[in-house]
């Protein structure tokens, strides 16, 4: 990242450099960007991270028209269990919680083997244990958690729900921003029709992966910011055999209703 600015650079960016680096320099993860060293000269600021082959995940889903098949159910299933232990490891794992908190296709990016790596820790915040929260509204719309338009705090929760509404448009492949608002409304809807409409639907032990990951991603995107799982509970789910099981019921006969029913 550079910021290519004089001597009046804005206090933004210059803060936006200060965390990354803070942020980066603690985390140790597979599914999250290294950062490899740092510079800053006559007003720009450089950080130097391991290359992601891909590039972003956003461009890899809707980039090339007619390459969704490049990431079929298989790769889809294993980027979102990527993504849930990135996020679990700097809620749980760090000295001190870190809430990114802008969660976004644009912010995840792909190695040459579709591993996803976490990235844009820009306004990352660390929580201690005595400050559950900070009052500053930073994110990217369409993947903010709803009470920060009344509570102007941003709490790993936040963090929580940005994961669902990823993981829904990583299976839909298209952003789930209409589906959430009306809810409601939709629940009958069969999930088989608003699974990405480019791949043929997953079936056998895939068809189960899928169904657990949009029930999880739907409990994370509740409005209630106390009933969404937390992303330990998420990537532990995710990683258990137990949750790959055979559907019970034909995939063509599953609603939204009946997966959003199951974490209430």
């Amino acid at each position: 990242m550079s910021v290519d600015s004089g001597d009046d650079i804005p206090e933004l960016n210059r803060k936006s450099f200060e965390n990354e680096n803070r942020t980066l320099t603690e985390v140790r993860h597979r599914n999250v960007i290294k950062l490899y060293g740092f510079y800053s000269w006559k007003g720009c600021f450089y950080l130097v991270y391991e290359y992601a082959e891909r590039g972003s995940l956003k461009m890899v889903l809707y980039g090339v028209e007619g390459k969704a098949d490049v990431l079929g159910w298989g790769t889809r299933v294993k980027i979102v269990q990527g993504i849930a232990h990135a996020i679990s490891h700097l809620h749980n794992d760090c000295s001190h919680q870190i809430v990114h908190p802008d969660i976004t296709l644009s912010n995840i990016l792909l190695d040459r083997d579709f591993v996803p790596r976490l990235s844009d820790f820009g306004i990352a915040r660390l929580l201690s244990s005595d400050s559950s929260n900070w009052t500053a509204v930073a994110g990217s719309y369409g993947y903010m958690a709803p009470e920060l338009a009344f509570t102007m705090q941003v709490t790993y929760k936040c963090d929580v729900y940005s994961f669902g509404v990823v993981a829904l448009e990583i299976m839909m492949g298209w952003h789930p921003g209409e589906l959430l608002t009306s809810l409601s409304e939709n629940g009958d809807m069969f999930l088989k029709d608003l699974l990405d409409q480019r791949l043929p639907s997953p079936s056998g032990q895939l068809a189960g992966q899928v169904v657990s990951m949009v029930t999880l991603a739907l409990a994370c995107t509740s409005t209630n910011p106390e009933s969404r799982p937390t992303t330990y509970y998420v990537a532990k789910e995710l990683s258990l055999t137990r949750t790959w099981i055979c559907l019970s019921e034909p995939l063509a006969t599953i609603t939204i209703n009946k997966l959003a029913s199951f974490h209430n």
